[in-house]
């Protein structure tokens, strides 16, 4: 098990390298002026005195730059930011669309945000997929499991945005609830949140009507069920167990899609998150921001798939 964390841990910075690589890349071929704000901008020897400082005009110059200062290699030189040149250990710089706001801080604002989303789509996930997956496995082949099926076909088949915004004109502009654009309460959590869980939720429910059916023909169910154990027991003790480690092993994928795919979500719900900023950097060729949001993601899919990997482990010890 620690022989596996420190494996992985070992590997994430040449992941972040190859991650910040073809990003960068990506961001650079896309045609645009990132000095340019809407339809204004600075003068030429300001422009000119501003590509100079962030190293605009290279490529290699700009990313030499930048993964010195993002990785903590210039606070570190500094003395760890003593004295007047005190700098956080791992800064993403200036954004060039946000006057005055720094990377860090715009992360520090409304990844949380972004975070929050996620984890409440990944619960719902859960509920909805492993109940589905489980009334559809006791009966195959009857109305339930086929309503489990069709209702996993649409979840992965149809996108958010579509989801969404049929959730917003039947509930918001329909019944009037709940209000839309607003942040701060429980409500205003439940339709993005649904909306970014239905195609997980899809998809654990496959996984476990397959893991379930297979589960409760084996002979330890016969003979749980000899010894006179009641069905409830057999059905969510001694089968969910056994069907619940692929979707152990889909968790580190899905938490991933769950933050990553709340962009979209955070637009159509207008969801004061981290993904209308990433939009907005990708749009201005942000390139302090956009590299600072993809970095911060990367490390948090690796960290996802080792935590997995671990609880994987911790379930079965076979898989190892």
């Amino acid at each position: 098990m620690l022989g596996l964390i420190a494996r992985r841990l070992a590997q994430l910075p040449l992941i972040l390298t190859a991650v910040f690589l073809a990003t960068l890349a990506l961001a650079w071929a896309v045609p645009g002026n990132p000095l340019e704000r809407g339809e204004r901008r600075p003068p030429p020897e300001v422009e000119a005195a501003m590509r100079a400082q962030y190293r605009l005009d290279s490529f290699w110059a700009f990313a030499g730059s930048y993964a010195d200062s993002a990785s903590g290699l210039r606070a570190l030189r500094l003395g760890r930011g003593e004295g007047p040149t005190r700098r956080p250990v791992f800064d993403f710089g200036p954004s060039l669309q946000y006057r005055d706001q720094r990377v860090n801080d715009i992360l520090a604002d409304f990844l949380p945000v972004s975070i929050t989303l996620g984890a409440a789509s990944l619960l719902i996930a859960l509920a909805l997929g492993i109940g589905a997956g489980v009334l559809g496995a006791l009966r195959p082949g009857g109305v339930l499991d086929a309503a489990t099926l069709v209702l996993s076909l649409v979840g992965v088949s149809v996108p958010n945005f579509v989801i969404g915004t049929g959730l917003l004109a039947l509930f918001a502009l329909g019944l009037g609830w709940p209000p839309v654009g607003e942040w701060g309460r429980a409500r205003d959590l439940l339709l993005p949140a649904f909306t970014l869980s239905l195609p997980f939720a899809a998809y654990i429910a496959r996984l476990v009507r397959v893991g379930m059916i297979e589960a409760l023909r084996a002979d330890f169910i016969r003979t749980a069920r000899a010894a006179g154990l009641p069905e409830w027991r057999v059905v969510l003790v001694y089968a969910l167990k056994n069907a619940l480690l692929p979707v152990v092993s889909y968790l580190g994928p899905a938490a991933a899609g769950a933050m990553t795919g709340s962009f979209v979500v955070e637009v159509v719900f207008s969801v004061p998150g981290l993904g209308q900023h990433f939009v907005n950097a990708v749009q201005n060729k942000d390139l302090f921001l956009l590299m600072g949001v993809v970095l911060v993601y990367a490390t948090m899919l690796v960290v996802f798939n080792l935590v997995v990997d671990v609880m994987a482990r911790w379930v079965d010890p076979r898989t190892g």
